[in-house]
Parts: structure tokens; sequence; C-alpha cells
């Protein structure tokens, strides 16, 4: 059974093959949508036109048709819409559970299937998301912060002299620059934040000093490198929980 998974943020798209149960290969989309051609090669390389169906998570609505039109042009298969409407393998305890992001839902899926439950995802994306399974293997909520981008490029706008950094360059920890401050402000502000909202979701919410922590988003390793706290960082696991998520539902 092999579909096309497909991730659409506010700064990143990537695409899976979803193919025995895992997230066989992986394709990054710069622009997504917005680079029709580039879809296109990424679902060639994915072989989409041998799977059966598509599985579509964004937190951008707006582009939503296009990637319906793409998928069902392009593959010939209908695009499904991940939403709290689906069957989930985990339960929904959230006052409102349409406002939850459909990343968020799949990052939790995932997480509760590889490392089980209490759990809590931290998610570094444009914004550093936190998610929480609890004991009862039930969503319950998290917190959200400014992600990285948002964080160096804010201060490249809102200043004058600030440049804009390229976090993912080679930096030797030291503030012996400009740019190299700031990328050690940024690297180090988001290895406390994580320790402080996992701590503070750990002890005040979940009740539960054993509840594992994983991480995932491209700025995951370059960001919790040297972090004094266990943390699995799990690249593919937005991805993987989407695909949880369309087994599930077939």
């Amino acid at each position: 059974m092999a579909a096309i998974l497909i991730d659409v943020g506010n700064t990143s798209t990537t695409i899976g093959r979803w193919e025995n149960d895992c997230v066989a290969d992986i394709v990054a989309v710069k622009g997504g949508i917005k680079n029709p051609p580039d879809v296109a090669v990424a679902l060639e390389k994915l072989r989409a036109s041998e799977c059966e169906g598509a599985l579509l998570a964004s937190v951008v609505p707006a582009v939503n048709p296009i990637w319906s039109w793409m998928i069902e042009s392009v593959v010939g298969i209908k695009l499904d819409i991940l939403s709290i409407k689906h069957k989930l393998p985990i339960g929904i305890k959230y006052p409102k559970p349409e406002q939850i992001g459909a990343d968020r839902i799949a990052d939790a899926v995932g997480a509760v299937t590889r490392y089980g439950h209490p759990v809590i995802v931290a998610d570094f994306g444009t914004a550093l998301t936190f998610d929480v399974v609890d004991n009862d293997c039930n969503y319950i909520g998290g917190a959200i912060a400014p992600g990285l981008p948002l964080m160096t490029d804010y201060l490249h706008e809102r200043t004058a002299k600030l440049p804009k950094v390229i976090l993912e360059d080679d930096f030797t920890n030291a503030c012996d620059s400009t740019e190299n401050a700031m990328k050690l402000g940024a690297k180090l502000g988001h290895r406390g934040m994580v320790r402080e909202i996992s701590t503070y979701l750990r002890d005040e919410v979940l009740k539960n000093k054993n509840a594992v922590l994983c991480a995932t988003g491209g700025y995951a390793k370059w960001a919790l490198e040297g972090l004094d706290m266990d943390c699995h960082i799990d690249y593919d696991l937005t991805l993987f929980g989407l695909g949880v998520i369309y087994v599930h539902n077939r």
C-alpha cells in the first residue's frame, strides 16, 4: 500500500512516499506549490503514479485547493486533507479540536506510534510548537513559541545594523562577530525554551517526569546540540504520523 504524504508548512514543504509502513523517501520542495514544476519533479521522483492515495497536512489552508488540483491532474488520485474529522489512533481531549493544526496531529500520532505515551513533541518550524499526549493516550494541547526563523528574521527586519543570518551555517559557539552572536543567542535561547517548556509540561501538566521528549523539524539538531536532557531527534516524524493516519483510515 503506497501513498504520497505532503507536509505543507509556512516556510517549507516536504513530500514523502509511504510504503511498507514507513516513509520510504522524502523530497523537500522549496517554495512548495508556488513552484508547480518542482512539485511535479518531486512527485515523479517519488513514483507517485504508482500510489493508491495521498494525504496532506497543511497549516496554509489557502493553498489546499491548488494541491488538490495538482495531485489529481499530475497523479490522477484524489487528495485527502487531514482534519480532526479523520479517525485517529489517539484520543483528543481538547476544548476546541478544530483549532489543532494538522501538522500537530500528525506529530502526536507519529510520536505515540514510535515512543509510546505520555510523550512531548517539539517541532522546530516557523513556530516552535510543543504537543502533549497524556498518560491515557489523549492529545491535550501544548505550547507555542516563536521559531528560529522568526527570531532571527525579526531582529534583522526591526534593527538598523543586525544582519540576516543563515542558521544552518556552521559556527563554533563563539560570540566573536555579530553573526555568531545572533546564532549563539538563537541556539541557546531555543535550547533553554525546550528545557523550560518540556520540564513544565512534564511536571505541571502531565505530572509525569518520565514522559518521553522527541523533536522534529529542520532546525532540531542544530538547536538542540548539547542539550542536557534526553531527546529523540526524529526528522520524518510528521510524515510518519501522516502515514500512520493514512493506514488507520483505510
